[in-house]
């Protein structure tokens, strides 16, 4: 692959920036020993620092492969890295302040803040979405796995975005009915999803490009693919049968990670070249 252009090296360094944040959090929880789940706690800081970091840089990677117009690439990974900052520097000033981002209508400030994270959802749908599609088009200079693997990932990106969708505009709709509680105890009920769905993008055309070299890279691919569409389908499966959920989701995995290992076999194959006879 070529040189990064500009846009993306300024992703990669807010990336690194925000991830650097999430890591930062986790040292903070440790020392404060404070609770892990719930509205109030230091997890958020962690979850959305790390997360948006990985996906920022993962989706600015994969969309590097993809023919796109420059000016609309670089318009739609400058939006995306603006808005990943802007959710984690609102979760984050939430956390120090001691009180819940999310669902939190009690004052001005807080509803402005609330607010703000759901229109940045928002953007974020839109974004995804539109390289979602662009991603479609024919990829003449893509190799056909690679091309399916970063639109599979694409997809399951929208869908994680709109699991969050979904929580939010329930978690709101209880906090307006005047049960704030039951906003924050479930609110959360698509969490499992949002997670799983939302890192595909990052993984799977990482698989894609290890299973390049081979002269079939076909089989790892696929299999990867599915094995990780079973993973998610398991986060869904959790909300009716949890041990249906952890088989499915441990199958997924396990199909995941054979596949991993089968593109990195077919990579150093490829590197060291035949066996002498």
């Amino acid at each position: 692959m070529s040189t990064p252009r500009p846009v993306e090296r300024a992703c990669y360094v807010v990336a690194a920036v925000l991830v650097a944040s999430g890591v930062a959090h986790l040292g903070v929880q440790a020392l404060s020993s404070g609770p892990w789940e719930g509205p109030v706690s230091w997890r958020k800081p962690v979850t959305f620092g790390l997360s948006f970091g990985i996906t920022l840089a993962s989706v600015a990677w994969a969309a590097s492969y993809l023919a796109i117009r420059e000016r609309l690439r670089t318009g739609l990974l400058g939006v995306l890295a603006v808005v990943s900052v802007a959710e984690v520097v609102l979760i984050d000033l939430q956390a120090w302040r001691g009180v819940p981002s999310h669902f939190n209508l009690e004052t001005t400030f807080d509803a402005a803040v609330a607010r703000g994270l759901a229109v940045g959802g928002g953007v974020l749908i839109v974004v995804i979405t539109t390289l979602f599609v662009l991603s479609l088009r024919p990829q003449p200079d893509l190799d056909r796995p690679t091309a399916v693997a970063i639109r599979v990932g694409f997809a399951t990106l929208v869908g994680s975005l709109a699991a969050g969708a979904v929580m939010i505009a329930v978690g709101v709709t209880l906090v307006n009915a005047g049960d704030p509680q039951t906003a924050y105890a479930r609110g959360g009920f698509l969490k499992l999803t949002h997670f799983a769905a939302m890192h595909g993008i990052a993984i799977l055309p990482i698989l894609a490009r290890l299973a390049a070299p081979q002269p079939s890279p076909w089989p790892p691919v696929r299999a990867g693919i599915a094995g990780y569409l079973a993973a998610v389908l398991g986060s869904l499966v959790a909300l009716v049968s949890a041990p249906a959920a952890w088989l499915l989701g441990a199958a997924g995995v396990a199909v995941l990670a054979a596949a991993f290992v089968a593109a990195s076999r077919g990579r150093l194959g490829a590197v060291a070249g035949p066996v002498p006879r």
